[in-house]
């Protein structure tokens, strides 16, 4: 091989060298490649999905705090955040809890001023020890005052943020009025419960000794000639029992589960009467706004005089240097908004009474108390005049509301469920005493008592036994029809201490006669069986004391009654 040909052919091995050198290289840089794109798309899927969560973060961040702003703006609860004693947001509800409008109503103002200024130094206290970041309880609660300086109570959760950079109060604000308003209504009622038992039995042994009186009095008029001075006195001494009477019925408006006798009447006698009777001699005029067509009401009429009476003498006691009382009547029906308002179990018809003065006004410190017992401002007054009509218009299932300022005047409205009935005519006792002929079993555990009232039926022309409890009536019950000379007519006391009541006594006669005619008589003049004595047996009923006349008049209409 010449030397042409062996050098051609180093220089073509050289040139496969080289190209087995780039192929080699440039496979190289294909791995090379192929890694760097695979680094590339990872680190590129890495950072994409990164991104992706970060922006999903942020919707879900955009729609969580959306959600928390539509919670926020429509929380039945306010809501407000404050630094450094200052509003810096407030929600709608906040503003309405307060009486403003709108939120901005509010924002830059001190939060001090939503707080009356009896409780301002301490919630002021509770803030401070807040931003301090003491320790302090996370609800309380405190007096607001509204935008028209109406008072407003309000339970509030307090807990510390990070707002906008810095350190903040965040407050949940709740309107808790109407619960105060309620558990006030409660502890009212509570209160009246308590002296209930108390005053009920004092009222009844009360009663009982005035109906010995009462007899007693009866039987010497019976034998005392009407032109006699002693007559007179006689007449004074029965006047004097029925204001024990009236003051015993007052105490028995107390007993826990009275009812109150009622009957459906027109309302406008009761409250003329007794206004005017109440007036009667004094420098007071009374102003009368009493429509046609006012309609029905079941109640007491003795009671609802009585609520008349004491909230007349109230104003008229106001009225020192005389003026004019307005008493207004009209029928209203309160919606549910009207009777949340003033706290009524029910909306409906209600016949609204307002009895206005012009007198000195009620503090208002005193208005929360006026109708607890034995409250009182006066010197020797009782404190017994405005619970007891605030406890007798609860028991017609009424309300009794009152307003007032001082030197203008106070008024007191009462709410009473109207009916649509006819009203029955007006009836006044008999004052003719009715004789009559019959065998009457008198049942009563106070000896007094039977010794008076037997003398008083034996004058009336009737024979008379008596039992000391309901046991010893049903054995002489029973004897007498053994006899054949049984009881007309029985009068059983609804109770006796230790012993079988007329209640009991009653059952039991029933099952022994069921046309038995019997009258219940009772101290407790406002016990459920006096007002539906008929569901328990009865045929008539006598509230303790009685006059000869009542009596009369029981018994003879009773025993003409036919089964």
């Amino acid at each position: 091989m010449d030397e042409v040909t062996v050098g051609f052919q180093e220089r073509i091995e050289h040139l496969e060298k080289l190209l087995e050198e780039k192929r080699l290289k440039a496979e190289r840089y294909k791995i090379l490649a192929e890694q760097t794109e695979k680094q590339y798309l990872k680190e590129t899927g890495e950072l994409s999905e990164a991104l992706n969560k970060r922006i999903a973060t942020e919707l879900e961040l955009r729609e969580s705090e959306e959600r928390y702003r539509i919670a926020v703006e429509h929380s039945h609860d306010g809501v407000g955040i404050s630094r450094d004693d200052i509003h810096i947001y407030a929600n709608q509800r906040f503003a309405e809890i307060f009486g403003y409008d709108r939120p901005d109503d509010l924002t830059g103002k001190p939060s001090i001023l939503i707080v009356h200024p009896d409780d301002r130094e301490r919630v002021s206290n509770y803030t401070a020890m807040r931003q301090r970041g003491e320790p302090a309880r996370p609800h309380f609660e405190f007096k607001g005052i509204k935008k028209n300086k109406a008072l407003v109570y309000i339970e509030v959760s307090v807990t510390t943020i990070v707002y906008k950079g810095a350190i903040a109060l965040l407050s949940c604000f709740r309107d808790i009025t109407e619960r105060r308003r309620m558990e006030e209504e409660l502890l009212k009622t509570s209160k009246l419960e308590s002296i209930g038992v108390l005053a009920g039995g004092i009222a009844h042994d009360f009663n009982n000794i005035l109906t010995a009186i009462m007899g007693n009095i009866s039987l010497a008029k019976m034998v005392t000639q009407e032109e006699s001075p002693l007559y007179k006195r006689f007449v004074g001494a029965e006047q004097a029992v029925n204001r024990a009477k009236d003051l015993t019925r007052q105490l028995l408006t107390f007993s826990k589960g009275g009812t109150p006798i009622k009957k459906t009447t027109r309302i406008i006698h009761i409250l003329e009467d007794s206004a005017n009777f109440t007036l009667t001699g004094s420098n007071v005029n009374c102003f009368f706004s009493l429509p046609d067509n006012l309609w029905n009401v079941e109640v007491d009429e003795g009671q609802m005089s009585q609520v008349m009476q004491n909230l007349v003498i109230n104003a008229k006691e106001a009225m020192l240097a005389g003026g004019t009382i307005e008493v207004r009547a009209e029928n209203v029906i309160l919606d549910d908004r009207q009777r949340m308002d003033m706290l009524f179990p029910t909306k409906g018809h209600y016949v609204k009474v307002a009895i206005k003065d012009q007198g000195i006004g009620i503090p208002e410190e005193h208005l929360d108390k006026i109708f607890d017992p034995f409250f009182t401002t006066k010197q020797g007054g009782s404190g017994l005049g405005l619970a007891t009509s605030y406890s007798i218009i609860k028991k017609h299932g009424g309300f009794i509301h009152v307003t007032s300022h001082l030197g203008i005047g106070t008024t007191f409205e009462i709410y009473l469920p109207a009916i649509q009935e006819h009203a029955f005519a007006r009836t006044e006792v008999a004052q003719d005493i009715t004789t009559g002929k019959g065998k009457v079993l008198l049942m009563d555990d106070e000896e007094i008592v039977r010794d008076a009232i037997g003398e008083m039926l034996s004058i009336l022309g009737y024979t008379t036994e008596s039992a000391k409890d309901g046991a010893e009536a049903i054995d002489l019950y029973v004897e007498a029809r053994k006899q054949g000379a049984p009881f007309d007519i029985v009068i059983l006391d609804l109770t006796v201490p230790g012993g079988m009541g007329g209640k009991e006594a009653m059952e039991e006669f029933l099952e022994i006669d069921p046309k038995i005619k019997a009258i219940v008589s009772s101290g407790y003049s406002n016990n459920q069986i006096m007002s539906e004595f008929a569901r328990y047996g009865f045929t008539g009923v006598m509230s303790k004391p009685y006059r000869l006349e009542e009596l009369s008049e029981t018994v003879s209409r009773v025993l003409k009654r036919s089964l």
